[in-house]
């Protein structure tokens, strides 16, 4: 689901390496439509589109794909350039070793390994590299990396697990949507681990439709939230976006093949609950609305199925710290 919101941290920690270069950001933010003002709020979201909008403005002004993240620039192409080198590779795993060959050639860059486990092999990046306070740079590259190469073969790869050097983060809650997957903090390396079956998979992409792909890339790997094949995801999928008609737990349960009791469990394991769940989807669901302006806040109560629109208010600013009409106001 493409609502799915992104937290302001993530924006905040973006912005970093562009103010570490005298670039003014909170002009840059106006400039797309976000006020600097929303990201004094820490519980403030941002609709996915702008997230992605962000990155590419950073890409444009600072000509560095490493976001000034970085002891040296990259400059802008080099990613496409890297695609272009192993869009013709016979398999992921050719494709995966030559990008790794290919970033490797830059003198200071993050070095990406491919090293393989017994049945499991493990992606990894050294950081060590970067200037990188809040670890956005190196979450990023995992997740571009990650998603390239589900895009490669035309499936998602699984997850088994996600390791970082850094200590778990207060934001860690996020990582779900970026990392769906068990996940270690504390590590010995930041690195990805899945099923070495996908690197025999052939790659279904060409030059055609990596052309395509390049035009909002890698800007929207890091924009479009990825639950994978996660219980939340799995339950947000039977929700639906039609507050007003969903099922209660109980069905929800018999459509995964669990009892309720089990399906609780599982999220009290994941440190959730079913009502948390719908809270979010409701939160993220008002944001996508609030951003666009076909719709009265009165019908976006209605439609998140809040009998009162000052109930709508109290709960969206218990979710975001600002109420509806403020957090509309800012986005205009």
């Amino acid at each position: 689901m493409r609502e799915r919101t992104i937290a302001s941290h993530f924006v905040r920690a973006a912005l970093r390496g562009a103010q570490r270069h005298g670039v003014d950001t909170a002009a840059l933010l106006r400039q797309l439509g976000i006020q600097p003002a929303l990201l004094d709020e820490p519980r403030a979201r941002i609709d996915p589109a702008q997230f992605a909008r962000l990155m590419q403005q950073l890409w444009q002004c600072l000509d560095d794909e490493y976001l000034g993240f970085g002891r040296v620039r990259s400059a802008r192409g080099t990613f496409a350039m890297m695609c272009h080198a192993i869009i013709h590779c016979r398999s992921l795993d050719k494709a995966l070793q030559r990008g790794a060959l290919f970033y490797g050639l830059f003198e200071q860059a993050p070095a990406i390994r491919l090293e393989r486990e017994g049945d499991w092999v493990r992606l990894s990046v050294d950081d060590s590299a970067l200037w990188d306070p809040d670890h956005f740079m190196l979450e990023s590259l995992l997740v571009i990396w990650h998603r390239l190469g589900s895009w490669l073969i035309g499936q998602r790869i699984r997850l088994e697990e996600a390791t970082f050097t850094h200590a778990e983060p207060a934001h860690a809650a996020e990582y779900d949507l970026l990392f769906p997957c068990p996940r270690r903090f504390g590590a010995g390396r930041s690195s990805l681990l899945f099923h070495v079956r996908y690197l025999d998979m052939p790659l279904l992409q060409d030059e055609r439709t990596l052309k395509q792909f390049l035009q909002h890339s890698p800007a929207d790997l890091l924009a479009r939230p990825d639950g994978g094949d996660s219980l939340t995801s799995r339950i947000r999928r039977q929700l639906g976006r039609d507050c007003t008609t969903w099922p209660d737990l109980d069905t929800v349960a018999r459509h995964l093949h669990m009892s309720p009791q089990t399906l609780r469990r599982h999220l009290r394991e994941e440190g959730s609950s079913f009502q948390e769940l719908k809270d979010h989807l409701r939160r993220d669901l008002a944001i996508y609305h609030l951003g666009r302006d076909d719709l009265a806040i009165q019908d976006i109560a209605e439609q998140l199925g809040f009998s009162e629109p000052s109930a709508f208010h109290r709960a969206f600013k218990k979710w975001t710290g600002l109420t509806p009409g403020m957090y509309r106001a800012q986005q205009a």
